[in-house]
């Protein structure tokens, strides 16, 4: 530190420290054991966050949560005590776009995503995603139903095979849980599972309008695709052992923990639960 006041000021240092000048000056002139005393302190503050994360949380988002526990302390410290602990979340898997089987000949709705702002409030767009999940017993299948501003999951299935009674089931819940006024959008890939009459028809009685990426261009549907991501590496450390197994565990991550207490960087790190809080 001392060699780097040679090259800056100490303005400039205690900016990037995220510390006022005098707090600066007051930690070149503290004791080496108090240091480490405040850095253990910290460090224990740190670890029960980065357990209740389910170890899904980098420094940022610890950070965000000592911030908002009333914790005064700099993101680098916050970065090094972690390293310095071993305290390694997750790494996300990177989003890597894939396509989807749409060669059908089931209508397609226009891509109406793409032509509307960003929703400003819950309830405006939806967006839908399939993933697949490997058990022991072989796949299941997960369709969920995201809030595009909130990014809260408000409808979700489980299933053993793609029928369209997986998406159905899904949607069905999404819109008996928020009861949303028509007009809603709806954003889906061209996926034979929405296309299908059922779900159309489904839409149709909800007065939700359907709106479908473009052929070939998965990034159209990027958010729900890269919230699968997510849970992926959230959720699972190992492949569950059967169906049930896997079921539990999406409920636990959803309903306990992603809605109501992962802190989401697009949202200002509140949970989605907290960010709708504000529309109430």
């Amino acid at each position: 530190m001392n060699t780097l006041k040679a090259d800056y000021q100490v303005e400039e240092l205690a900016h990037a420290l995220e510390v006022t000048s005098s707090g600066f000056y007051a930690h070149q002139h503290k004791p080496e054991g108090a240091r480490r005393q405040q850095d253990q302190k910290l460090l224990k503050r740190i670890q029960p966050i980065f357990k209740e994360s389910r170890s899904t949380y980098g420094s940022p988002r610890i950070h965000a949560a000592l911030k908002r526990q009333g914790e005064p302390c700099s993101k680098n410290r916050v970065a090094r005590l972690m390293r310095q602990n071993h305290l390694r979340a997750r790494q996300k898997r990177r989003f890597v776009p894939r396509t989807t089987q749409s060669d059908h000949d089931l209508p397609i709705a226009p891509n109406w995503l793409a032509k509307v702002p960003t929703p400003d409030r819950p309830n405006r767009v939806w967006v839908v995603d399939i993933t697949y999940i490997a058990t022991a017993e072989g796949w299941t299948y997960l369709a969920v139903v995201l809030d595009a501003c909130s990014r809260k999951v408000v409808g979700w299935s489980m299933a053993s095979s793609l029928e369209t009674f997986l998406v159905t089931e899904a949607l069905a819940r999404a819109q008996k849980e928020r009861l949303p006024q028509p007009g809603l959008l709806h954003h889906s890939d061209r996926g034979v599972q929405y296309a299908s009459s059922a779900y159309r028809a489904l839409l149709a009685d909800y007065q939700i309008t359907p709106s479908m990426s473009r052929a070939a261009n998965p990034y159209d549907n990027a958010l729900a695709e890269s919230f699968m991501a997510t849970l992926k590496t959230e959720c699972f450390d190992k492949p569950p052992n059967t169906h049930g197994e896997a079921k539990l565990m999406i409920f636990d991550y959803l309903e306990t923990f992603y809605n109501s207490k992962r802190l989401h960087s697009a949202l200002g790190y509140q949970s989605p639960v907290e960010f709708e809080n504000q529309f109430s």
